[in-house]
């Protein structure tokens, strides 16, 4: 049974419903942040010329990064509505996490999100930051942008980081996952007609779905570190985590799947509040340690 303090989650995701994020995107980050606890000994830096946070948990490793996509339907989410829940991520990991905007539809129609993502990562690796020193991460679409900013940045010649860790994913943007169908009235917020609208406000008018710079699935996976997702049992996009890992596993990658029964979509959120938040942030910090050679 869920626990009362993941029921904020729930809340949240029905509040959004009634109001729509599309109307209020200020209002929704403000919400998100009022999910997670703020957690204990870590240190926010601006980066100067940069849309950007350094999150510093004391005692971390200097040399070691989780480079971190924030979700939000590409229409909303900042650094500063995620930086806390990335923050109990880089303590769990006990490393340091950079968080950054990207620019948003629909004033932004893809792949400007991503090109600004892999000059991010071009941008850490400048830093001095081996490739192998560091691990993508992000809730959502960041999830998807997780595995897709990969791809992207090895089409340009850049090298892969170690692995990624994406949590309630959204890759599939045509919506098919038959989970759209069986968690219809479990999931919060979320139905097929709302994801495919914000596809569409992602792509705009000249843009595809079947783009595996959009959609990893359409993609060569092939070579990609290790992959953890994450995803909640409750969520219609629960297919779109399973549909990953499958191809991700049909590619030879190591990948490992988690799904949190009665769960919502991106109910790590309630970091440092609900018991099952907090298991899932510890299990990704079991997890990057080794991927990370800590």
């Amino acid at each position: 049974m869920a626990s009362k303090e993941s029921e904020a989650v729930k809340q949240h995701w029905a509040a959004a419903k009634v109001s729509t994020v599309q109307d209020d995107p200020e209002r929704a980050n403000h919400r998100w942040a009022e999910l997670t606890a703020e957690p204990p000994d870590v240190d926010y830096l601006s980066v100067p010329g940069r849309q950007a946070l350094w999150i510093v948990p004391h005692n971390a490793t200097e040399d070691r990064v989780l480079l971190c996509f924030h979700g939000g339907g590409y229409i909303s989410g900042s650094r500063y509505s995620h930086r806390k829940l990335f923050a109990h991520l880089a303590r769990a990991v006990g490393a340091r996490a950079l968080v950054f905007d990207y620019p948003l539809a629909p004033d932004y129609l893809h792949p400007v999100q991503l090109d600004d993502a892999v000059d991010t990562y071009r941008w850490l690796l400048d830093q001095g930051i081996a490739p192998g020193h560091i691990i993508f991460t992000g809730d959502s679409a960041g999830g998807g942008m997780a595995i897709t900013t990969q791809l992207r940045a090895r089409s340009v010649g850049l090298p892969l980081p170690a692995g990624a860790m994406p949590f309630s994913p959204w890759v599939d943007f045509e919506a098919t996952g038959a989970s759209y169908d069986v968690n219809r009235d479990r999931d919060a917020f979320f139905y097929r007609d709302l994801v495919r609208g914000l596809a569409w406000t992602f792509l705009g008018p000249d843009g595809s779905p079947h783009d595996p710079f959009v959609n990893p699935l359409y993609g060569d996976l092939t070579g990609l570190g290790p992959i953890y997702i994450q995803v909640g049992g409750d969520e219609v996009l629960l297919d779109d985590a399973q549909m990953l890992a499958n191809g991700a596993e049909k590619a030879g990658i190591d990948v490992r799947l988690d799904v949190f029964p009665e769960m919502q979509h991106t109910f790590q959120m309630a970091a440092g509040r609900a018991p099952e938040a907090d298991d899932a942030i510890q299990r990704m910090g079991r997890w990057a340690r080794p991927v990370l050679g800590l």
